[in-house]
């Protein structure tokens, strides 16, 4: 239904229902806002978004809805006052550390109060002094810096379904964290980092490892390889300013060159790799040598998740190794063998989208004969502060290649970096291994898309193989809900634990959203389009690899190399 409103002294026909602050935004009238996130946390809660409501005073923009005959003022002397007000007793207890803080320059508190024309802080509230929670290998939490927003808690519920946080105590004493005040360590948390994203200041960050990196760096003693995720190269730009989804991919290796890796390969080979690994034990679950659906193992967030939600579901679960986890066992064994070098003196570093991977490289079970798969992982935004911290001119780099042999993939390796392109590149071999006949059409649309939730199926030698592609954890649980009570039935079942795949991880430039993940994604769509080689299956490294090293996929020696195991964890 339309009715009728005034929004500064202009009439407008708007839709009833729709709040004060959504109908400005359709009409390009800004009110600022600081606790706001759409449809997942319209609380109210900081009043920086107050509007004048004729006849019902000062209220939050977000929760009030327009009715007819509505009268509002955004912008009046006195609402520019109590918006400065709100400010100053916001920051009246916030550490003012903004030279050395993680999100200085990139911070919405920082942008809002400039805008907001705040000068100075004219009241002295008492601070708060909690300790901080970095037990995790991936996420810091620091509660002083927490302006209550409930940004973090609305994500982790509404998104991702984990409920890890949450408002404890009342009052001047509310604390956002955990149940009890315990470390994100000692709950069921997925460590996505989707709450990094959420937090509009640093009050969540992921654990910084450059100061590791860099003393790897300058250990002569020391082979040190990096291996680049495909979603990285889609996103690095936006820490220079280039636009969403600009391929940086040749920029990005002569960057780790100049930082002073000996050798830069490509995560998208441990996806080709994968896929292989992947797509012959999909095959013998078709045959019943498993239980059925089978669900992907590539997002780390996904597997903390599953261990600890539907453990129930662990033997469905892929035995694969990750993309990175299965070029780090490739690095310590068949590439220091053929180049004859000490395992030992090898060491991994990665650059991923994700929080949770650097959890993922820590587990007792990311090994192989008690030599660590991966020694390191920093995320995009911690590969971009040191190519800051280097001085190096990321933009005006010249483009490099990726070195041999692991740095040679496919097209199929690339799109893995958003939702959809694991089960995309899974069945381009799935498919030609099966009916001997080559897939005429690559770009299998029905799997694309950046909807929650999404159904496809293809046909193998007569038998409809069923499918169904999951972006976000809440998503996952109710999916796996409906297979458990028998309502939906699937073959194969793709998650990642992020929206929109790795393209929208914990450990991506801020900002991420939904038009943001979008231009990301279809960035490597366009990689994927313009590679010689679409399909894992032909890459000729890994061709050859199976042929000199591991045989053929599935075999002993990929299983001792290249599967893992996972186990059940407390839920709360």
């Amino acid at each position: 239904m339309v009715v009728n409103i005034t929004i500064n002294d202009q009439e407008f026909e708007v839709e009833e229902g729709k709040t004060i602050l959504a109908v400005a935004q359709d009409l390009g009238i800004k009110i600022p806002k600081l606790c706001y996130l759409k449809d997942k946390n319209e609380i109210g809660a900081c009043r920086v978004c107050i509007v004048e409501v004729a006849g019902n005073g000062y209220q939050p923009a977000c929760t009030f809805p327009v009715t007819d005959g509505l009268e509002v003022k955004t912008n009046t002397p006195r609402l520019r006052e109590l918006r400065r007000l709100n400010m100053e007793l916001i920051l009246a207890n916030h550490p003012q550390d903004c030279l050395h803080c993680e999100r200085s320059t990139n911070c919405e508190l920082q942008s809002l109060a400039k805008e907001l024309g705040v000068e100075e802080v004219r009241f002295s509230g008492e601070t708060i002094d909690y300790e901080l929670d970095d037990l995790t290998p991936s996420i810091v939490r620091d509660p002083n810096k927490c302006i209550q927003c409930r940004r973090c808690v609305s994500v982790c519920d509404k998104v991702q379904g984990v409920k890890a946080l949450f408002p404890n105590h009342r009052g001047f004493d509310t604390l956002i964290s955990p149940a009890f005040n315990k470390s994100l360590d000692e709950v069921a948390c997925a460590l996505c980092g989707q709450c990094i994203h959420a937090c509009p200041v640093a009050a969540i960050k992921e654990k910084d490892s450059t100061e590791e990196v860099w003393e790897i760096l300058n250990d002569e003693d020391k082979q040190v390889v990096v291996q680049v995720a495909p979603a990285v190269r889609v996103s690095l730009g936006e820490e220079f300013g280039l636009e969403p989804g600009t391929l940086v991919a040749d920029k990005l290796v002569t960057a780790c060159r100049r930082l002073g890796f000996d050798q830069v390969f490509d995560t998208v080979f441990g996806a080709d790799l994968t896929i292989m690994e992947e797509g012959n034990e999909l095959l013998a679950r078709l045959e019943g040598e498993g239980p059925l659906p089978m669900l992907t193992s590539c997002s780390s967030g996904w597997i903390k998740y599953i261990e600890h939600f539907h453990s129930d579901f662990l033997p469905n679960l892929s035995s694969c190794k990750s993309p990175q986890q299965m070029f780090g066992a490739m690095a310590k064994s068949y590439y220091a063998e053929t180049e004859n070098i000490n395992r030992e003196d090898i060491v991994v570093v990665s650059i991923m989208p994700c929080t949770a991977k650097k959890f993922e490289a820590a587990r007792t079970e990311m090994e192989v004969d008690g030599v660590r798969d991966v020694d390191h992982v920093i995320t995009t935004r911690e590969f971009a502060k040191m190519i800051k911290m280097a001085g190096i001119d990321f933009v005006n780099l010249p483009g490099e290649e990726f070195d041999a042999p692991l740095g040679i993939t496919t097209g199929a390796g690339d799109i893995f970096g958003v939702t959809g392109g694991v089960m995309e590149a899974a069945l381009r071999t799935v498919y030609e291994e099966v009916t001997g006949d080559e897939l005429a059409k690559l770009k299998l649309t029905d799997v694309r898309g950046f909807d929650g939730v999404r159904e496809a199926s293809i046909e193998l030698n007569g038998q409809e193989i069923k499918v169904a592609i999951i972006n976000g954890l809440n998503n996952a649980n109710e999916v796996l809900e409906a297979v458990k009570n028998g309502k939906k039935e699937y073959h194969f079942i793709e998650v990642m634990g992020c929206p929109g795949g790795c393209v929208g991880g914990g450990g991506q430039p801020i900002p991420t959203n939904d038009e943001i993940i979008a231009k990301r994604g279809a960035g490597l769509y366009s990689i994927d389009d313009k590679k010689k080689i679409r399909k894992s299956h032909q890459n000729p490294v890994i061709n050859k690899i199976y042929n000199d090293y591991l045989k053929e996929p599935g075999s002993k020696k990929a299983h001792h190399l290249l599967h893992t195991t996972y186990k059940a964890r407390d839920r709360y």
